[in-house]
């Protein structure tokens, strides 16, 4: 047997991924059941997701972006608007995410359910939201999350975390509790405008029901459902 072979043999049965297994005993998704668009259908399945409270943080979603070259990257992000035009994040501009936005618009968002045994997929493409929606977002952020993105120069390598402290310690001094941030002109949001959604809901032996909706070009939406 080999070192590896030992390993694998040792290894604790639960820490096996392949072991793993769960069965998704849930009410399923029917075409005859779902709103007329896909923000209207996302809407339901948000709130639900509120409602319940099964989810921590049931706006987190992947985001999922590309640079010139076709070479991918992702990372969690939070929602924080969503309406008939799409999905609204807010980043900093120069972060890795919004230089690739910035060379290639596509991107796919994914709202990861588990508890649920949910998953909403998008793909679109990304613009970003003007100065103003921008600032009156950033007024309604806590006042220390207003410093931290002045504080954070995202995505950038530092020396150190005391130094990215000490950034925020100085802001802090500038700006009090109670003073008004000014928005970094460096930060703003982006929607995402979708071209198809899917809606994923676990079924029992891996038949999922896949349900996704693509855009048409006089502006209506047309329903697939997928093999899972």
């Amino acid at each position: 047997m080999t070192d590896r072979d030992s390993t694998a043999a040792d290894r604790d049965p639960r820490l096996d991924p392949a072991a793993m297994r769960k069965q998704y005993r849930v009410e399923g998704l029917d075409e005859t059941n779902l709103a007329p668009t896909p923000m209207a259908q996302f809407g339901r399945w948000f709130e639900e997701a509120v409602v319940q409270e099964l989810v921590y943080e049931p706006n987190a979603m992947v985001v999922s972006t590309a640079d010139a070259d076709g070479r991918p990257s992702s990372r969690t992000v939070l929602l924080k608007h969503y309406d008939d035009q799409g999905f609204v994040f807010y980043t900093n501009y120069d972060s890795r995410k919004a230089r690739e936005l910035g060379a290639n618009p596509y991107v796919s968002l994914l709202f990861p359910w588990h508890p649920m045994a949910r998953q909403v997929l998008v793909t679109g493409t990304a613009r970003r939201t003007g100065r103003d929606e921008t600032a009156a977002y950033f007024r309604t952020r806590p006042h220390g999350s207003q410093l931290g993105a002045w504080a954070s120069t995202q995505s950038a390598v530092i020396p150190s975390r005391a130094e990215l402290e000490s950034s925020y310690a100085d802001l802090l001094a500038r700006y009090p509790e109670g003073e008004q941030v000014p928005v970094p002109p460096h930060w703003g949001g982006f929607r995402i405008a979708p071209q198809t959604v899917e809606f994923w809901q676990g079924r029992e032996n891996r038949l999922h029901d896949r349900l996704r909706y693509t855009t048409q070009p006089d502006g209506t939406w047309h329903l697939d459902r997928l093999s899972p």
